[in-house]
């Protein structure tokens, strides 16, 4: 018997192209699971083979668990006070071992001894392919359409299969069998039985990549691509920057008559490209963004991450785009959130902020329309502001003496005291599973509070509409916050 695994261990590692570690690893899996129909089941079989004369040991385990924690497995775990009284020193996580009899290789049921290996050798061979595909650091995959099925493609490379499914192939895309067909490598899903590569065709960095492979500037270190955003097969942006002042990055991406930009637009299915200058400034960046449209001004709201454009009207249509594609574009290529307006509008909403803040600074500061208008000339946008900024700066601005500067730090500062006084209360009113939700501050719960929402049921119950004029979040914060509040009635 000894002789005959020696011999199988060889012509298989030789077969197979694996190494022989892996073709022992899976004889002993094959001779455990033989070995395991003695036992009830669940029981844990170990083997050993030794390679140097195919002799085998074989050992029936049981794994230290805590006491604490019980048995989930009766027929593999063993309690730690238990196994102390075998052995003294034993710690959790080790095992107990039982010495078994040998069985006699040609008894083991030849077929399934035969698939137990046969199976781990095809899955060695997967993984050692994979290893070796991920080795190259290749994140775009071109290959040639094997099968289709059920709409996805199944794309093979020399040795290595991926998977293309239908909703990150390009819209209007169809393959066929022996197509050639290029893709990004999005993910790697090891566990998966068929294709482990997952592609995308829609993906941004996919565009990224295809430009890597057509500029070389870029991996020369010389240029980069900072961010890209897509609506595949129809509409693309992407941020360049140069790293040496020499280059032209947006010509360089070009290339001579427009080859490289051409090569990529053709494989993305005839998808422009808007090639756009990144910089360090966000207000530069969204202008060039917003390209073809010329913005007029910009206002940058840091705390809400957001920016109101103002554009002139007859360009109002070109800087948001057919159903809004430019303005989403270029909101995604910088991670900004950006309002188009005209002039109007613009001015409308300013006179309507103004119109709020004065009456803020009025009723709370407790001053007449002249000082508020002159705090709100002087840039003042809220009581903290007023509150905390330098004393020193506050005492430039005409007709404010040291007095009077005091006394509206002071009478803000009362104001933040009692509307956090105010929160606290209303925060008490609300019960304990709302206040843990995760996403939940003690501002938002104040706005809840005053709109009737006590219990995380309550708000459940919202539609995202209701919740947004309430407190005044994103739509889509409103919608994730009630999906949140929701998930426990579906667990």
């Amino acid at each position: 018997m000894s002789r005959e695994i020696l011999l199988l261990v060889d012509a298989l590692a030789r077969e197979k192209n694996v190494n022989k570690e892996v073709v022992f690893g899976a004889v002993e899996s094959a001779i455990a699971s033989a070995m395991k129909k003695r036992f009830p089941e669940g029981a844990d079989v170990r083997v050993s083979i030794n390679q140097d004369n195919g002799e085998h040991e074989a050992f029936r385990r049981w794994l230290v668990v805590p006491d604490e924690a019980g048995l989930q497995e009766p027929e593999a775990q063993v309690l730690l006070m238990d196994a102390r009284d075998q052995i003294a020193d034993i710690e959790v996580n080790d095992y107990i071992e039982e010495p078994l009899e040998p069985i006699e290789f040609g008894r083991i049921g030849a077929q399934a001894a035969k698939q137990v290996i046969l199976q781990k050798i095809r899955d060695a061979e997967r993984e050692q392919i994979l290893s070796d595909f991920l080795e190259r650091g290749e994140r775009i995959l071109t290959g040639t359409v094997k099968r289709l099925d059920r709409g996805n493609a199944i794309i093979e490379a020399g040795r290595v299969e991926a998977l293309l499914k239908r909703d990150v192939m390009l819209p209007k895309e169809s393959f066929r069998p022996g197509d050639r067909a290029r893709a990004y490598v999005l993910t790697v899903d090891r566990q998966a039985r068929g294709p482990q590569l997952m592609l995308s065709r829609t993906a941004p960095e996919f565009i990224i990549e295809l430009f890597r492979l057509e500029v070389p500037e870029i991996e020369q270190g010389l240029l980069e691509i900072k961010s890209a955003a897509r609506d595949p097969g129809v509409r693309a942006k992407i941020a360049v920057l140069a790293h040496d002042r020499r280059i032209d990055p947006i010509g360089t991406c070009v290339g001579v008559r427009g080859t490289r930009v051409q090569a990529v637009t053709q494989e993305l299915g005839g998808e422009r490209v808007d090639i756009v200058l990144w910089s360090e400034d966000p207000a530069q960046f969204v202008i060039g963004a917003l390209a073809p449209a010329n913005v007029e001004s910009i206002v940058v709201d840091e705390e809400k991450h957001a920016m109101d454009v103002v554009v002139d009207e007859a360009e109002l249509a070109v800087a948001i785009g057919r159903s809004g594609q430019n303005v989403r574009l270029a909101s995604e290529l910088t991670g900004w959130q950006i309002n188009i307006m005209t002039r109007d509008e613009s001015e409308q909403r300013r006179a309507s902020e103004g119109e709020r803040l004065r009456n803020i600074f009025m009723q709370k500061l407790d001053v007449d329309e002249e000082v508020a208008n002159i705090l709100i000339e002087e840039g003042f946008t809220n009581l903290e502001e007023v509150a905390y900024v330098p004393i020193n700066e506050m005492l430039e601005i005409d007709g404010f003496d040291e007095d009077v500067v005091n006394e509206l730090r002071t009478r803000a500062r009362d104001a933040l005291l009692t509307e956090a006084i105010a929160r606290e209360e209303k925060v008490e009113t609300v019960s304990q599973d709302l206040l843990s939700l995760e996403g939940i501050n003690t501002e938002l719960v104040a706005k809840l509070a005053d709109g009737g929402v006590h219990t995380r049921d309550d708000l459940a119950e919202l539609a995202v509409d209701e919740l947004v004029e309430m407190t005044g979040v994103e739509e889509e914060a409103a919608k994730a916050l009630i999906m949140k509040a929701r998930a426990h009635w579906f667990n």
